[in-house]
């Protein structure tokens, strides 16, 4: 099957600010950024540092409290599943293709993206994903050693690592899969084989 193929219309993912979780849940602003602080309520946050929510972890905030939940959230926690992916490469035009790619291929796929080490190590606590993409070749960062932390952390739940790699040597990819990667993909990457992959590993 090819690419173009398996292309579908993506749904909209509903994301709420910091006001709005406020809002919903009958509480001043500041209650709900303390909530967030102390990772009570999981969030993200926007370039501008402001906080957002997305409504599958808000669904669960509010569940797990026995709290009233709005029948907004509740149709979007139960219906709208959410799979977060961090895409972790400093080639960011592959990077932005893979969002793409990914984005339209799979409904419930949040892509976050990563760009050197120092990056990754702030998204991957934050976002806590289900899938990493890891480009084994990142400037200042030894992917091989990123790859068994991320396997070995406590703070992560088992995530699924696709590595990646543009280096001409089968043994970055046998290295890698020792290492607890769950998959290894030479670049350039043939997409459908790709896809694929994620779609066997991933329940997406």
């Amino acid at each position: 099957m090819g690419y173009n193929k398996m292309v579908r219309k993506r749904k909209k993912v509903k994301i709420y600010s910091a006001l709005e979780v406020a809002n919903i849940c009958g509480v001043v602003n500041q209650t709900a950024i303390n909530w967030i602080k102390k990772q009570h309520l999981k969030a993200f946050t926007t370039p501008g540092g402001q906080y957002r929510v997305y409504a599958d972890d808000l669904y669960g905030f509010l569940r797990d409290r026995n709290m009233k939940i709005p029948d907004e959230v509740l149709e979007l926690g139960e219906n709208a599943k959410q799979t977060h992916i961090l895409i972790i490469d400093d080639d960011r035009d592959l990077s932005n293709v893979l969002k793409g790619i990914i984005s339209s291929s799979f409904d419930s796929a949040v892509v976050t993206q990563a760009f050197d080490g120092f990056e990754a190590g702030q998204l991957l606590f934050e976002v806590k994903p289900q899938l990493i993409i890891l480009d084994i070749n990142l400037p200042g960062v030894n992917g091989h050693k990123l790859c068994r932390k991320i396997k070995n952390s406590e703070n992560l739940d088992n995530p699924v690592v696709i590595s990646v790699s543009g280096m001409d040597n089968e043994v970055e990819g046998s290295k890698i899969i020792k290492e607890g990667a769950d998959a290894f993909f030479q670049k350039p990457l043939e997409y459908d084989k790709f896809l694929g992959k994620i779609k066997e590993l991933v329940n997406i």
